[in-house]
């Protein structure tokens, strides 16, 4: 069974401000569950997790709950929060009380647009990440490298939570072995922490986004198989995402091609068992 445990849906009239910018054009419109089907079909692709999408707002969970419902592929939802916010848990409950709640196996707030890299230091955000855990659900963390410390601090401050690290943590994969050096040391001490998973996400648009190979990949990936195990890592295409560098199915074949060598377990781990294990999807 392969799952992707990263991707997107939106409608682009609901307001995704970010998608603005003007390189971002060719991903700038709706995707819906008609756009996601033939292309999980023809990647082999049997069940997904479907990520909050950068608005921001707590109305965005209930059409990704309803989306997850209506398709049997989505095996999950992982759905936006404000780790601040003083009636968390009551927002939690909430989108439980949704149509679709059941499907909902994470949050994720959008960090990476946090100015502060020692955000998750503070202490109603600490107080937040004890609601997550206490409601059972994984903790999705979309950081920048420089807020990669900041991470490790919450994860080891709040070991009962689990934590899912978002695209490796953005490395600039760009800058070849000068990203490789600032990232490795950061995220090699977030690895060491038993509740942080990772995911091999997003990849291929921290690389150059017209000009990227597999050989560009292939050392941040060794360094993740090597920091994380393959049993704590998952495949992610970051589809539309993806779109701005590369389609569907090369995102699947770049990280097959840019994974070493490993067992039929540990592959298995990676294309699909860590992620169901990680959001408790239901078989």
């Amino acid at each position: 069974m392969i799952v992707d445990a990263h991707h997107h849906l939106w409608r682009i009239e609901d307001g995704y401000r970010w998608l603005d910018a003007p390189e971002l054009a060719p991903i700038r419109r709706s995707f819906v569950p008609d756009d996601l089907r033939p292309e999980l079909t023809a990647a082999g692709v049997d069940r997904t997790v479907l990520v909050e999408g950068g608005r921001c707002d707590v109305a965005e969970a209930a059409l990704l709950l309803e989306y997850a419902r209506s398709t049997p592929a989505i095996a999950g939802v992982v759905a936006w929060v404000d780790p601040a916010d003083p009636a968390l848990a009551d927002t939690i409950a909430d989108y439980r009380r949704l149509p679709g709640g059941d499907l909902m196996v994470g949050v994720r707030p959008q960090l990476q647009a946090e100015t502060d890299p020692h955000y998750l230091d503070r202490e109603p955000v600490r107080r937040g990440l004890r609601a997550i855990a206490e409601a059972g659900l994984a903790l999705d963390v979309v950081v920048r490298v420089d807020q990669l410390s900041a991470v490790a601090r919450a994860a080891r401050e709040v070991p009962e939570l689990r934590f899912v690290l978002d695209h490796l943590g953005k490395p600039r994969i760009r800058d070849g072995l000068g990203g490789l050096a600032e990232w490795s040391g950061p995220v090699g001490a977030l690895a060491t922490l038993p509740n942080v998973t990772a995911k091999l996400s997003g990849l291929v648009t921290e690389a150059s986004w017209d000009a990227w190979q597999v050989a560009d990949l292939r050392p941040f990936v060794a360094e993740a198989v090597t920091r994380f195990g393959p049993d704590r890592l998952m495949f992610g295409s970051d589809w539309p995402v993806c779109r701005l560098a590369a389609d569907y199915q090369a995102v699947l074949s770049a990280l097959v091609e840019a994974l070493p060598p490993l067992s039929a377990e540990e592959r298995a781990a990676v294309f699909g068992d860590t992620a169901a294990r990680t959001y408790q999807l239901r078989r």
